[in-house]
């Protein structure tokens, strides 16, 4: 059975700021179908492979392919089958929210009738039909990121490239938007997603790679990168005694010291939980199940990134 040629393919893939390497020779795959996430701290090199995927900056070195096609070679044709949902609001502030999308089917020559029907369709998938002659100053932050992302699939395009898209909304914008991308996702849209928020790459990506300082640290789904990095559980001591600690090193169990709260990794820790609470925390401590942040904090550490 052939195998379907990937829909991102990059090769050793680098970018240069200076001698500062912000992508320092990264190789992926994104699958078509799939959501495929981009996590790191700030400074990683999320933005920078972003930007080269998507041809607003050129690449420095390595190679990649889009569609199939090398970036640099047949940028306009891979550009015309790209959407992109940026992470700043760069929506037009003069214009209506219908003129909006009509203006933008402008740059992918969509016939007038054409990108009216279009527009009308997605303004109500994304629960905007209702606001198709209010200006966008008249929406709220979940609005607009709603209607960013139906500006985005204009132009129905084969790759949905989603930088942050729900950096800065509230719970209920936020589950909003994830509604509609998980039935994008559920249409077999493939998507790029970047993100902050753990919540959010566990819940939409099918796969996702963790980079820190320009490299891909690992790789993988999920709940696999959870499984083989943290284990099922993790037990949280606060103002751990000096007896706790010699006891989960001479157990020989995996764990993070952060002084003031004590983090224990592993798999079916109900018998240590008990007898951890039993002899070392009189007051209580917290046994919980590991998420995506336990495996993006333990990897890329927990000091803040400017």
């Amino acid at each position: 059975m052939e195998t379907a040629v990937p829909v991102v393919e990059a090769r050793d893939l680098k970018k240069y700021f200076g001698a500062r390497p912000a992508v320092a020779g990264i190789s992926f795959d994104v699958h078509p179908g799939e959501c495929f996430g981009i996590l790191g701290p700030n400074g990683a090199g999320k933005t920078s492979t972003i930007r080269m995927i998507y041809g607003l900056s050129p690449i420095g070195g390595g190679s990649l392919k889009i569609f199939g096609r090398h970036i640099g070679m047949d940028y306009r044709r891979i550009k015309a089958r790209i959407g992109i949902c940026p992470q700043d609001n760069n929506l037009d502030p003069d214009l209506t929210v219908l003129q909006n999308l009509e203006v933008y089917a402008r740059y992918f020559f969509i016939p007038p009738a054409r990108a009216r029907r279009r527009a009308l369709d997605l303004l109500c998938f994304m629960s905007l039909e209702s606001r198709q002659k209010s200006k966008v100053t008249e929406l709220s932050g979940g609005m607009m990121r709603r209607l960013i992302i139906a500006r985005a699939l204009l132009n129905e395009p084969a790759l949905l490239i989603l930088d942050e898209p729900t950096s800065g909304l509230d719970p209920q914008s936020r589950h909003q938007v994830w509604e509609r991308l998980n039935e994008l996702r559920s249409r077999g849209m493939t998507m790029l997603l970047t993100t902050h928020y753990m919540d959010e790459a566990s819940r939409l990506c099918d796969r996702l790679m963790i980079m820190d300082r320009g490299r891909i640290l690992v790789e993988g789904t999920p709940a696999g990168l959870i499984r083989d990095y943290v284990g099922e559980h993790v037990i949280e001591v606060g103002e751990p005694t000096d007896e706790l600690r010699k006891h989960v090193r001479v157990s020989g169990l995996v764990h993070e010291d952060l002084e003031h709260l004590l983090i224990i990794y592993g798999n079916r820790h109900d018998r240590i939980y008990h007898e951890i609470a039993a002899r070392y925390c009189p007051e209580g401590c917290l046994m919980r199940t590991a998420t995506l942040e336990d495996v993006f904090l333990k990897l890329t550490g927990r000091g803040l990134r400017e």
